[in-house]
């Protein structure tokens, strides 16, 4: 698997300018792994232009898997568990997470509901009736803009691997290293630029950070349909 380990502590390197950069920067790993007939899949928001970048280095079809992170009670940006579109039961992180954060089952499930109709909402929206891409025997490269816990990656993972794909390789600018290890199981190869022993937040590693707005994502995928 490639991790890329080089790069590994914040204030050692400086952060991406924006996730346009981080795209084409991991663009330049995946494309010397030959990856056969890949479909980008970027998780929304943030993780579209990232994505947008990489779909236009290996000349690949940029499409989504819809996930929602459920937050803790008291920090909505701290993920306690996730779901994807086509998930019964919502992904959870670990337990000693779940209770330190005060997320009973009642609570998760109470979110999971809520963020399944928002998932609906993102996909009337962002693909207006357009099908997903067919996966089956393909490479499906999965691609955010970064990963704090991991729940919300493996609820994506979790969704793409039933769809089919021959080879599932997991693309991220940055993550904590104990995250990256213990993701490394459920796919066949990881690339992550940033990997910091230190963690406090996706944001810190970028210069512009801006919260991708719906009518960008629309953008990036109707400039680049076609593919498939």
């Amino acid at each position: 698997m490639s991790t890329g380990r080089d790069e590994t502590a914040a204030g050692m390197i400086a952060p991406f300018s924006d996730r346009a950069e981080a795209g084409r920067l991991l663009a330049g790993r995946l494309a010397g792994m030959g990856l056969v007939d890949p479909v980008i899949l970027a998780l929304p928001r943030g993780g579209v232009p990232v994505g947008a970048e990489i779909a236009d280095a290996l000349r690949a079809p940029l499409d989504l898997v819809i996930v929602r992170k459920i937050g803790a009670p008291t920090d909505p940006e701290v993920a306690v568990a996730a779901i994807a579109e086509g998930m019964a039961r919502p992904q959870r992180s670990e337990p000693w997470r779940l209770e330190r954060a005060g997320a009973d089952d009642d609570y998760v499930e109470r979110a999971a509901a809520a963020q399944l109709q928002e998932i609906a909402r993102r996909r009337r929206t962002y693909l207006q009736g357009r099908a997903p891409l067919p996966l089956v025997g393909r490479t499906a490269v999965v691609v955010d803009d970064g990963v704090a816990t991991g729940a919300t990656m493996r609820a994506a993972l979790g969704v793409v691997r039933r769809r089919g794909p021959a080879r599932v390789v997991v693309a991220l600018p940055v993550a904590p290293r104990d995250v990256v290890d213990a993701l490394q199981g459920d796919v066949d190869e990881l690339v992550c630029l940033r990997q910091p022993v230190f963690f406090r937040a996706v944001g810190d590693w970028y210069e512009d950070f801006h919260q991708v707005s719906d009518d960008e994502v629309v953008s990036l995928l109707r400039s680049r349909q076609g593919g498939g």
